[in-house]
């Protein structure tokens, strides 16, 4: 079974909290689609984390470091460079940046896919659900689709079928979609930053025939209070946690 996470963004307690529940199932590998780092307070202490990960990819806020944030709104911006700083100041500064150098964009292992943010555009390209009904985007998207894609980049959990559906895990029973013949994309959501009015940590579980959505509780106060703390990081990326915005 794969533990599939994405978009940490620097959210130590979250990612914690996360992995002591995947140590509590039958998972055999761990895959990171991207977003280690950005917004949170403990980018160090994630991306150490991460090395013990089966497969971690590149996200957008990983390629910002690297070489610059690109599109990002100016309290993005002014994480990202905190970040970059943060990371070099530290005593494994040339350990960090080589690992992240050496990230991968996109992996394919037999019917599946692994992306950040889209089979089109590996690490920019944002999959809402409000795009199920796009035909023209999500037929092409669908067609570099062998038959399971899975996504992060939205911090918005969900499943988008080949039909033009997009199906939230609350939707589906005990959050679980079991899976047909039929391609699917599905969006793991968020650890570290949720955006669907859930504050809880996101991933999913992936038996081969089916996903699971997990939600999990951690001490979001804790990483609220670092972030206030941090001067460079905009209060407002504490605050939203809260609430799941």
């Amino acid at each position: 079974m794969l533990a599939i996470i994405s978009d940490v963004h620097g959210n130590l307690a979250a990612l914690e909290a996360v992995l002591s529940d995947i140590q509590s199932r039958r998972v055999e590998r761990i895959i990171c689609l991207g977003d280690l780092v950005g917004y949170g307070p403990d980018p160090v202490e994630c991306l150490v984390a991460a090395r013990s990960f089966d497969l971690v990819l590149l996200g957008n806020h990983e390629e910002a470091v690297l070489t610059g944030a690109v599109d990002f709104n100016s309290r993005a911006e002014m994480a990202v460079n905190w970040t970059r700083q943060h990371l070099k100041n530290d005593a494994e500064a040339k350990e960090h940046m080589k690992f992240l150098r050496k990230l991968l964009t996109r992996c394919e292992e037999g019917n599946l896919s692994f992306v950040h943010g889209s089979p089109r555009d590996p690490t920019r390209e944002y999959i809402y659900p409000g795009h199920a009904r796009d035909t023209e985007r999500m037929s092409e998207i669908f067609a570099l689709i062998k038959h399971f894609c899975f996504v992060g980049h939205t911090h918005t959990p969900g499943v988008f079928t080949s039909e033009g559906e997009y199906v939230h895990p609350t939707a589906l029973p005990a959050g679980v979609c079991v899976f047909h013949k039929d391609k699917a994309l599905i969006n793991v959501g968020s650890v570290g930053q949720p955006r669907d009015d859930d504050p809880r940590a996101c991933y999913v579980t992936f038996d081969g025939d089916s996903a699971v959505f997990r939600r999990v509780k951690y001490d979001i106060k804790k990483t609220v209070k670092k972030i206030y703390e941090t001067a460079e990081l905009a209060d407002s990326l504490g605050s939203r946690l809260l609430f799941g915005k």
